[in-house]
């Protein structure tokens, strides 16, 4: 199929260069992170470091790893992704930091705990159960018991360490993962923190657990260390949840984080063009935006023909570039993250950039079953 050439010299927003802080960008263009399981025994290897430097060398403004598990024993939902701690494979993320800042790129480590969304038929040697604010899993059934102050602190002083980790490692700041059903995301969710205590209770009350990361990670690596927080409505299995439905309620959700030291949102959608309130044009990065004052991400679905929601871009993965281009220049938001699109081709920006849309490789099924 030929799609018609975007002339972006006319608007060229996407790829005029962004400073925040001590982050200074190229382009508004973000690699998402997206699980890879490509780092046996929770090492990154030579081929995770040239995955990532040929996103940079690709033109990618800024790269957001896959989500690094941080040091806490039930903090991996799978085998072989990677850790965020101990000796090898700290080396290992050295070595990729080295890679992307050599072909001029700026890269931050995702920092994860699954929570209550660890597998245990993954792990069937070990007794280490799922662990999250009242033990409920993502459908509300009891799975193991609540987790109590002194486990909430080890977890909070793990995120910490990571964070200072990513600052010795020359990291250009770090992503905590917030979204999806994830622990944090557990303790934001009525359905998951039915707790009593201060990390429970109503939806302000719920960020206490998020506010504590925040302030530890902050005070870890100083102020002038990016910290991006990724967030999203939407669970893993239920793409209807909604922890905030008006204005006023996502306010209620956000302004305690940000006022706890996140710089930038990562806000995930399925579909960055789908307006999040009844009444407004505005995706939840330009509402999240609109109510916090800080910087925004967007993402969702660019580049694709489908997503798991059918069709998407109308059928033409370009078909929605120029508006995107337009919602930049209007400041809705800051970045645009771009997932499957940059794991079909590690060239994709600089193609968009260069108008050579027909060059792209498109995205196919087989995308997640090899780095390349």
């Amino acid at each position: 199929m030929t799609y018609r050439r975007l002339n972006l010299m006319n608007k060229p927003n996407l790829f005029h260069p962004l400073s925040l802080w001590s982050l200074n960008l190229r382009n508004r263009i973000v690699m998402a992170p997206m699980t890879r399981n490509f780092s046996p025994n929770g090492v990154p290897g030579p081929d995770v470091a040239a995955y990532y430097r040929r996103r940079a060398e690709g033109g990618v403004g800024l790269i957001i790893t896959e989500g690094t598990v941080i040091n806490h024993p039930a903090s991996a939902a799978d085998h072989d992704v990677p850790h965020f701690y101990g000796e090898d494979a700290l080396n290992g993320w050295s070595q990729v930091v080295k890679e992307v800042h050599a072909a001029g790129g700026k890269i931050m480590p995702q920092l994860w705990h699954t929570g209550m969304a660890r597998k245990m038929s993954e792990f069937p040697d070990s007794d280490i159960n799922p662990v999250g604010p009242s033990g409920l899993n993502l459908q509300g059934e009891q799975v193991s018991n609540p987790l109590n102050e002194s486990e909430i602190a080890s977890i909070v002083d793990a995120y910490a360490q990571a964070a200072a980790n990513a600052k010795r490692l020359g990291f250009d700041g770090i992503e905590l993962h917030g979204a999806h059903g994830y622990l944090i995301d557990q303790f934001f969710w009525e359905k998951t923190n039915r707790r009593t205590d201060r990390y429970g209770g109503d939806l302000t009350a719920r960020t206490r657990f998020a506010e504590a990361v925040i302030q530890a990670c902050r005070e870890a690596v100083g102020p002038d260390f990016p910290i991006v927080l990724r967030i999203s409505q939407w669970k893993a299995d239920n793409y209807d949840a909604k922890l905030a439905d008006t204005p006023d309620q996502l306010a209620q959700w956000l302004m305690p984080l940000a006022n706890a030291g996140v710089d930038i949102f990562h806000c995930s959608t399925r579909r960055f063009w789908v307006p999040e309130f009844e009444g407004s044009e505005l995706n939840l990065a330009g509402w999240v935006k609109k109510v916090t004052g800080k910087p925004t991400i967007s993402v969702g679905s660019v580049g694709l023909e489908a997503d798991v929601l059918g069709s998407a871009n109308d059928g033409n993965p370009y078909a929605r570039l120029d508006a995107l281009n337009e919602q930049i220049k209007r400041e809705e938001f800051d970045l645009i993250a771009v997932g499957r699109s940059l794991l079909a081709d590690a060239a994709w920006a600089n193609k968009v950039r260069e108008g050579r849309l027909d060059d792209i490789t498109p995205v196919s099924a087989d995308v997640f079953a090899k780095l390349t």
